[in-house]
């Protein structure tokens, strides 16, 4: 079995709205060092082994080129680790 650990962001080229306003409201708040903030989304797979760690890849891919990012706007990244079968969530 394995997780995959997707990370979707804007490209740096796309304005980021929302992460300006986070970084602003950060700076309000006294943070004065956040020169920058992007906004993103991460998503957590739990895959079954078939095909082992190669095809797991493959398969996360796949997803994110189909369904989780929009690849004109959006960057994806993604970490594959095995877990146990009876593995508790973390």
């Amino acid at each position: 079995m394995y997780k995959a650990k997707v990370y979707v962001t804007l490209r740096e080229s796309i304005l980021d709205p929302a992460g300006a306003a986070v970084r602003g409201s950060l700076r309000k708040l006294g943070f004065e060092e956040v020169r920058e903030a992007r906004i993103g989304k991460y998503i957590e797979l739990a895959l079954d082994g078939a095909g082992g760690e190669a095809a797991a890849r493959e398969r996360v891919q796949a997803m994110c080129d189909r369904l989780l990012a929009n690849p004109v706007m959006e960057d994806c990244r993604f970490e594959i680790e095995a877990i146990e079968e009876g593995a508790r969530r973390q």
